[in-house]
C-alpha cells in the first residue's frame, strides 16, 4: 500500500531545507489579477505578485498547472503565506547562464535598451549589462539608434555577480561572423558582380554598405545619374540594397560599389535624342552664382549659364530669374557626351530684341532713347526692348572733339540719334548724333572739289603751317612750303591769325576728313593763265612773289 500524500509531504519537509534566497520549483495552483499562488512543498502556499509573470506587452505568461522556478523571499509572512519571487528566480537563472556563457565563450541574446555615458545598456532577461560604445560594431557607427529595441547577439567579456556588473560586446560576435563570411565573400567577389548589403553608415561623400564580411563604399557620385547633394536623399541606415561591384582591391580589401550602374546610362545616345537647337521643358534643380541647373530627364541635367538666361540682363543673379522647382523652357546649345555636360539656353526660347531691332530699323533711321551711362569712349542709350545702343565720342559732333561735346549730355537725358550700324549677332548697335544734321565736310567738298580756288581765314598758326577756316565746320591746312614759290621757313613771318587768304585745294582726304591747301599752286595757276592770255611769261623784278603776297596781305589788313 502506497504512502499517503500527507506522509510524502511530511517527508519532503524533512528533506528540503527552506531558507530565504533558495531557488526551488513549484506548481501554479491559482492565478488572479494581483497574485499567482504557487505550491512548492512548503508549510504554506507561496504567493507572487502577478506583474512578475507579465510579458513585455503586459500579458500574463503563466497558467494553472505550470511548473515554475521561484526564489524563497520570506517564510510565513504572518498571514499564512510564504513570499516567493519569480523575478529573482529569473535573475538567478540568467546570472547562471551568463556565467556559463562567459566561461565557455558562448553567445547570448539581449536587447539594447538605452544610451549611457560611454556606451549603452543591454537587457538580458532581467539583468542589465553594459555595452561600451567601441564594442558596438567592428567600425564606429555614427548613429546606432537603428539597433535599439532589437534582439542582438553579444559575448560576455566581463562578469561580477557580487557587484552586479556585466560587460558585453557585440563587436566580438560580428567579428567572428564576419571572419567566416568574409573568407567566402572575398573568394567569390568580382568586379561587375551584383551584391546585396545593408547600409551601415552615411557620410557627406557616400554610404558604407555591409556586404556580410566586408564593407563597401558607395560614393555619392555613384548613387544616381542625377545630382545628389547628400546620400540621405536616397538612403537610410539599415536599408537593404543591391549594388554593382565597380572596383575590388584584393590587396587592400577595398570594394567600390555603384547603385546607378544597375540601370542604363541615360547619357548614351543623348546627342541623337536631344539635337542641337531643340527646345524642351525641364525643372530647375540647383542655382549657383554662375547659372542654374535644369533636369531635362531623370539623371540628365544641363547648365543654363547666367549669360544665356536673358537677352538684356547679363549681370543679374540667377535667383532673380528662376527658383528651384520652376519648370522652364530651354534650348539645347551644346552637348559634350565625353564630359557629360549640356549647355542650355533660356533666352533662345524668347524673341531676340537685337534681331527685332535689326528687322525694324534701317541704317540712317532716327531713334529716341534715354541716356543710361556715359563712359570714356561714348554714351550708352537705352532703346525699346531693353537693349542699349552706343554713341561713340567721334559721332557726337562734326566740329568739336568728342571729349568736349560729351559734356553737353548727362545721364537720364532724352536723346535722339541716327542708326549707323546693327550687329545682332554681337548684340551691338552703333548710333550717332552728329549724323542727324548733314555732314558739312561732305557738303563742302561736293561743292569745292580738288583744284578749286577757295577763301578762308587763318586760324591756328605755327611755324610749319596754318589751319585755314573754310567754313563754320570745315578747316583746311596750309603748309609753310605751300605759301610761296620762294622758300618759307616759318609761316608766322608771312601770316597772322585772322588774315584772309585765297588758296587752291590740292588734296581731299575723305576718310580722315582733311583738306590740303596751297597758295603756291594758286599762284602757279594764275601765272600759267597769264602766259596763256598774254603770250609771254611775266618778267621777274627785284620783288619776289612772297613779297607781293605779304604786301597783298598787308593791304588787306589795312583795308
Amino acid at each position: 500500500m502506497s504512502e499517503s500524500f500527507a506522509e510524502l509531504f511530511e517527508e519532503s519537509l524533512k528533506t528540503t531545507e527552506m531558507t530565504p534566497g533558495k531557488l526551488i520549483t513549484g506548481e501554479v495552483i491559482d492565478v488572479n489579477d494581483d497574485y499567482v499562488t504557487v505550491f512548492a512543498g512548503l508549510k504554506s502556499e507561496g504567493v507572487i505578485p502577478s506583474y512578475e509573470f507579465k510579458s513585455a506587452n503586459g500579458e500574463l505568461s503563466v497558467a494553472v498547472g505550470d511548473r515554475v522556478e521561484v526564489v524563497v523571499d520570506q517564510l510565513e509572512d504572518g498571514f499564512g503565506y510564504t513570499r516567493l519571487s519569480r523575478e529573482k528566480a529569473v535573475r538567478e537563472k540568467t546570472w547562471a547562464v551568463l556565467e556559463e556563457a562567459f566561461e565557455a565563450g558562448e553567445v547570448i541574446t539581449g536587447v539594447m535598451t538605452g544610451k549611457v555615458k560611454g556606451g549603452f545598456t543591454v537587457t538580458i532577461d532581467s539583468v542589465r549589462a553594459f555595452l561600451p560604445g567601441s564594442l558596438v560594431d567592428v567600425r564606429p557607427i555614427r548613429d546606432p539608434s537603428y539597433l535599439e529595441g532589437k534582439d542582438l547577439e553579444f559575448k560576455v567579456i566581463k562578469i561580477d555577480r557580487r557587484r552586479n556588473n556585466v560587460v558585453v560586446s557585440r563587436r566580438a560576435v560580428v567579428e567572428s561572423e564576419l571572419s567566416a563570411d568574409r573568407e567566402e565573400l572575398l573568394a567569390n567577389l568580382e568586379e561587375g558582380q551584383t551584391v546585396k548589403g545593408v547600409i551601415k553608415n552615411l557620410t557627406d561623400y557616400g554610404a558604407f554598405v555591409d556586404l556580410g564580411g566586408i564593407d563597401g563604399l558607395l560614393h555619392i557620385t555613384d548613387l544616381a545619374w542625377k545630382r545628389v547633394k547628400h546620400p540621405s536623399e536616397l538612403l537610410n541606415i539599415g536599408d537593404e540594397i543591391e549594388a554593382k561591384v565597380l572596383r575590388y582591391d584584393r590587396e587592400r580589401n577595398r570594394v567600390s560599389l555603384g547603385l546607378k550602374q544597375l540601370g542604363a546610362d541615360p547619357w548614351e545616345d543623348i546627342a541623337r535624342r536631344y539635337p542641337e537647337s531643340s527646345r524642351l521643358f525641364g525643372k530647375v534643380t540647383n542655382i549657383t552664382d554662375y547659372g542654374s541647373f535644369v533636369e531635362i530627364e531623370e539623371g540628365i541635367e544641363g547648365l543654363v549659364h547666367v549669360s544665356e538666361m536673358d537677352w538684356t540682363n547679363k549681370n543679374i543673379h540667377p535667383s532673380k530669374v528662376v527658383q528651384v522647382g520652376d519648370e522652364v523652357e530651354v534650348m539645347i546649345l551644346d552637348i559634350d557626351s565625353e564630359r557629360r555636360r549640356i549647355s542650355l539656353g533660356m533666352k533662345q526660347c524668347k524673341a531676340n530684341p537685337w534681331e527685332d531691332f535689326a528687322i525694324n530699323h534701317n541704317k540712317s533711321d532716327s531713334v529716341k532713347g534715354t541716356i543710361k551711362s556715359i563712359t570714356d569712349f561714348g554714351i550708352f542709350v537705352g532703346l525699346d526692348g531693353g537693349i542699349d545702343g552706343l554713341i561713340h565720342l567721334s559721332d557726337l559732333s562734326w566740329s568739336r572733339p568728342g571729349e568736349e561735346a560729351v559734356r553737353d549730355f548727362k545721364k537720364g537725358d532724352e536723346i535722339e540719334a541716327v542708326v549707323l550700324a546693327v550687329d545682332a549677332e554681337r548684340e551691338r548697335i552703333s548710333l550717332g548724333v552728329k549724323q542727324i544734321e548733314g555732314d558739312p565736310f561732305s557738303s563742302y567738298v561736293a561743292e569745292h572739289g580738288k583744284g578749286s580756288i577757295v577763301k578762308g581765314v587763318v586760324g591756328e598758326l605755327e611755324a610749319k603751317g596754318a589751319v585755314i577756316k573754310l567754313s563754320d565746320d570745315v578747316d583746311g591746312y596750309l603748309r609753310a612750303s605751300e605759301l610761296s614759290l620762294d622758300r618759307v621757313e616759318d609761316a608766322r613771318t608771312i601770316l597772322n591769325e585772322g588774315d584772309e587768304v585765297e588758296a587752291k585745294i590740292t588734296t581731299i582726304d575723305r576718310k580722315n576728313r582733311k583738306i590740303s591747301l596751297s597758295i603756291k599752286a594758286k599762284d602757279i595757276a594764275d601765272e600759267s593763265e597769264a602766259v596763256q592770255q598774254y603770250g609771254s611769261k611775266p618778267a621777274r623784278t627785284g620783288s619776289t612773289l612772297g613779297d607781293k603776297l605779304k604786301e597783298q596781305l598787308g593791304n588787306s589788313t589795312e583795308d
